[in-house]
């Protein structure tokens, strides 16, 4: 995910470096532990590890689409922003997160993340004023979204069943950064037009399938895979994967997330709404394989942006990438066949390729901080 322009406003001289990087990390870390909530609890759901945890269980959804990755995307705007007020955003979503495994009534994470939520919208406004562009307007619409789904959930309806609204908040912010890349690559004002009138499209069906299912999913299928293809013709992904290093490995992870996108929207569309197999598909074929896909690729530009922390390329980053496909790939071949033990095997393979992944990403910043004769010293 690309990080927005920043507002122009200049930091104290006295604060250093590592003192910016620590305060950020104290916000990055609660969205982290929100990851590993999410993955615990969706390995409970899969009857893996603490079956008898209902709280556990319902935050699965909540912890990863709000807790961590809504959370880090919030973060990238409250930097971009440099106000700091709000870095209350991406702290409202986290710890809202985390604290629907608490004592604390469920009313209080649900609040908290419609809050957070909310706040998103205000520094949105700012980014506006600076950089006021059909980008900016699609991932506005992708807040929105987001929102939305928070609002249902926050008066009663099951997350389930906003679930849909509530991954659109992230397919569209991911569609909107894709918007403003997508000008290096040549973009015209006509294609880019094109991308917000199909993303409204998008945020409508997903927030109708919450009011009228069944059409309502068909037509949010049909309009995500025209999406799909208009995001294939209009990316640069499409020349960069015949080049080579960190280029070619970000076009890898862009063009599985797109398939994996593809596959939802043909769920969607052949079967309207879906049962629970289906919905297990469609669900993680968004969230793992075209969300977490693309963090993967552009983790290298997130954590420099947020935490001022070099992240280069290193050719190990194919692993957890190949990881997640394939146990994906396995996941939803289980799903199709009903086989219970290989739906847990895809399971595991994604928690273990997210895991590999950070493992892979804190080796990298590590030594990428050492010295160079260090560095040389131990390799």
């Amino acid at each position: 995910m690309q990080n927005p322009a920043p507002v122009p406003r200049s930091a104290p001289a006295s604060v250093g470096p590592g003192a910016v990087r620590a305060g950020r990390l104290a916000f990055v870390a609660p969205a982290g532990v929100a990851l590993l909530i999410g993955m615990a609890a969706g390995l409970s759901r899969m009857g893996l590890w603490f079956t008898d945890a209902e709280a556990l269980r319902a935050a699965h959804a909540p912890a990863m689409l709000f807790g961590f990755v809504g959370s880090l995307v919030v973060l990238e705007r409250a930097v971009a922003i440099r106000r700091a007020w709000a870095f209350a955003a991406p702290l409202l979503l986290s710890l809202g997160a985390l604290s629907l495994i608490t004592p604390l009534p469920v009313a209080v994470g649900r609040t908290a993340t419609v809050l957070g939520l909310a706040l998103m919208l205000v520094i949105y406004r700012l980014i506006w004023l600076r950089q006021a562009a059909v980008a900016t307007s699609v991932q506005v619409l992708a807040a929105v979204c987001g929102l939305i789904a928070a609002v249902f959930w926050g008066v009663g309806v099951p997350f389930d069943r906003v679930s849909l609204v509530a991954a659109m908040f992230l397919v569209l912010t991911i569609v909107g950064e894709r918007i403003e890349l997508g000008r290096v690559g040549g973009l015209t004002a006509r294609g880019e037009n094109v991308g917000l009138a199909l993303a409204l499209v998008v945020a409508a069906a997903s927030v109708a399938t919450v009011l009228w299912p069944g059409i309502a999913h068909t037509v949010l299928g049909a309009a995500l895979l025209v999406l799909v293809a208009w995001l294939l013709i209009v990316d640069v992904a499409r020349v960069t994967i015949t080049s080579t290093g960190a280029a070619r490995y970000m076009a890898a992870c862009l063009l599985c997330g797109y398939a994996w996108l593809a596959v939802a929207g043909a769920m969607l569309l052949a079967g309207g709404e879906p049962d629970a197999a289906s919905h297990d598909i469609v669900t993680h074929a968004v969230l793992l394989g075209f969300v977490m896909s693309m963090i993967m690729a552009h983790a290298s530009v997130i954590l420099p942006a947020v935490l001022r922390t070099a992240l280069p390329y290193r050719p190990w980053f194919y692993a957890p990438i190949v990881l997640l496909q394939l146990s994906l790939i396995a996941r939803v071949l289980g799903d199709v066949r009903g086989i219970v033990v290989v739906v847990q095997a895809g399971g595991i393979g994604n928690v273990a390729a997210i895991l590999l992944f950070l493992f892979c990403a804190v080796t990298s910043a590590v030594l990428a901080a050492r010295p160079k004769g260090e560095v040389h010293a131990h390799s």
